[in-house]
């Protein structure tokens, strides 16, 4: 498929690209991103994408229903400024966590959220994978024809918060977590459909794999990235 484009205005300031090397916390990380997209709003510090790995938690949006939190006993749950409803993350999945200025871009939600899907569409598609958006549904979705007519299975999450036009939180692409895990809540309201993975499509990719893949596609839609050091980088 053709990436939908999401440049910069400043192709001379790349995003910095940071991968944790060991699971973070969710409150942990949600206070680093938050600072850092106040210093990119402020204008003192670069777009940032970081990519990372949770241990097993829920996290409940803007938009979540008290009764899609199935086993509230089971994976701590954290409120969180983010839209969209209950998801869940855990090790195995790759959440990235999308810091840009959209000042610098497009200042347009609907046409950010379109360049997220078109990434990671693009991004599947490295592996064989055909994923869909859909218009009545956010995120990615694989068509699932063994498990009938009208199965879809989603393999990808979106929740994003946008301050003074500095976004944050972003996307979780599901590598190889426990899908078991995503039964204790009805993900993102949707409960017709289910949830998958590369895994468990047939695709055993490891992680290293998929952050060069997802860097790559990045690129191709939102500009150059630059490397650099992660918070909380086990050395």
């Amino acid at each position: 498929m053709e990436l939908a484009s999401f440049a910069s205005t400043q192709p001379d300031s790349p995003v910095e690209w940071a991968i944790s090397d060991a699971p973070v916390g969710y409150e942990a990380a949600v206070a680093e991103m938050e600072a850092r997209a106040a210093l990119i709003a402020d204008g003192q510090a670069a777009e940032r994408v970081w990519l990372l790995e949770h241990p097993p938690l829920y996290t409940a949006g803007t938009s979540a229903r008290a009764e899609d939190l199935l086993t509230p006993e089971r994976f701590p749950v954290h409120r969180t400024g983010r839209g969209g409803q209950f998801t869940y993350h855990g090790p195995g999945q790759r959440v990235v966590y999308v810091m840009l200025d959209l000042r610098r871009r497009q200042p347009d939600l609907r046409r950010f959220v379109a360049a997220l899907e078109s990434w990671l569409i693009g991004t599947l598609e490295a592996f064989g994978v055909r994923g869909e958006r859909r218009e009545d549904r956010v995120g990615v979705w694989v068509r699932r024809p063994e498990k009938g007519p009208e199965r879809e299975d989603k393999i990808a999450a979106i929740g994003i918060r946008v301050r003074r036009w500095v976004s944050f939180h972003g996307i979780a692409l599901n590598v190889e977590p426990e899908l078991a895990h995503f039964d204790g809540i009805v993900p993102c309201g949707v409960s017709e459909h289910g949830v998958t993975s590369l895994v468990d499509l047939g695709h055993p990719v490891s992680m290293v794999e998929v952050d060069l893949a997802l860097q790559e596609r990045f690129e191709a839609v939102f500009g150059p990235t630059m490397r650099v050091e992660a918070p909380f980088t086990v050395r």
